[in-house]
């Protein structure tokens, strides 16, 4: 007597069947086998292709794999239309929701890499922040993304959804454009880095170090001890000086000597300043020392120079043992700083030069005299 149950004789269920534990038991075979040679290469290389892999891998759930599975075995079997459409789109929604959760652990893999990365480094406190919000912004796109997948699958029309969360988003985008422009501003900074916490920058007339890059605002610790406080608009908006970045400092002063000085002293000051600046060699780089013009009171020399290092105290010691120097050699060699002076004349002095201008030249007294006669 043969057996038949939902139009299918009983031999044909129990080869479904057999089909089913084979599928399974051959991808999760599968499985393993691709952990176990993706643990052996992550220990061998530091690229972060394989361990993206791996956490997918790991993260591939045994209930999916039996779902799909179990629609393999099904294939065997002969149903009415409805019930294949059915077991079609079961195994069609099975299938979105693991490659979600694969996409959904990428990002997250990503993230924990990010913040490894930024642990001890000078931007670390930023790198939390910001791998926060691109973190919930990739991971909800993903979801939303395979969300509307599934109920399309399920045959629901998205269409009026998706035009719905359209006009929706445009509204609170309008809504709220000030924050969302401060966010996009936020990891703007974060991904292109034009400076990280602890840099030392100038923004407009403001100065000092980045203390807090937040999701809406980047705080400044400046040298007062003040803490300055930018919407993440505002700073990308201006002309921001990234004074940490500095491979190098230029030097550039005036040397105003007194008239009076011999020429043969004079040409000597730009071999005399070169040589000083020379002797600074581990930080200093000569570049050019010149008579650069007579002015009303001094004459003056031009000196140019480079200091070698971004650290700001070391280009203030350099620069204030060249100028010392500089101070020496010309008091070895009797040459005297001038100096702007001032005439200080009383006012009743000022009046009776006036008043003797005006009767220039001086009458005689006789012929005063001798006119009254």
């Amino acid at each position: 007597m043969r057996y038949v149950w939902w139009g299918n004789p009983i031999q044909e269920w129990a080869t479904a069947l057999a089909v089913a534990f084979a599928a399974a038991v051959l991808m999760i075979l599968v499985r393993a086998f691709l952990i176990h040679r993706l643990e052996a290469v992550a220990e061998r290389t530091e690229t972060r292709v394989d361990d993206w892999f791996l956490r997918m891998l790991r993260n591939t759930y045994s209930l999916s794999i039996v779902i799909l599975a179990l629609y393999l075995g099904s294939l065997m079997l002969e149903f009415s239309k409805k019930y294949e459409v059915s077991l079609w789109r079961v195994a069609v929604t099975t299938m979105l929701l693991q490659t979600a959760i694969w996409a959904d652990t990428g990002v997250r893999v990503w993230r924990r890499r990010y913040r490894q990365a930024a642990i001890g480094g000078a931007d670390s406190t930023a790198g939390v922040a910001s791998t926060a919000i691109i973190d919930f912004i990739l991971r909800l796109f993903v979801w939303v993304v395979f969300m509307l997948m599934i109920l399309d699958n399920l045959g629901f029309n998205i269409t009026t959804l998706v035009a719905s969360l359209g006009i929706g988003g445009i509204a609170v985008a309008l809504a709220v454009q000030n924050i969302l422009g401060d966010l996009l501003a936020s990891l703007s900074i974060v991904l292109d880095k034009p400076f990280v916490v602890g840099d030392f920058i100038i923004v407009g007339e403001y100065l000092g170090t980045v203390e807090y890059i937040g999701l809406k605002t980047t705080r400044l610790r400046g040298l007062g001890g003040d803490q300055v406080i930018f919407a993440n608009g505002d700073m990308l908006k201006s002309r921001i000086a990234n004074q940490t970045r500095m491979f190098s400092r230029r030097v550039a002063f005036m040397l105003r000597v007194r008239y009076g000085t011999p020429p043969e002293q004079l040409a000597a000051i730009p071999a005399m300043v070169k040589e000083i600046i020379e002797r600074q060699e581990k930080t200093a780089s000569f570049e050019r020392a010149h008579l650069r013009n007579l002015a009303t009171w001094a004459v003056e020399f031009e000196v140019v120079y480079w200091i070698k290092t971004d650290d700001y105290f070391v280009f203030m010691d350099t620069n204030q043992a060249v100028l010392l120097d500089v101070l020496r050699g010309l008091a070895e060699q009797g040459i005297d700083i001038a100096f702007p002076t001032q005439l200080n004349v009383r006012p009743a002095e000022v009046y009776n030069a006036q008043d003797a201008a005006l009767h220039w030249p001086p009458m005689d007294k006789g012929a005063d005299k001798g006119a009254g006669a």
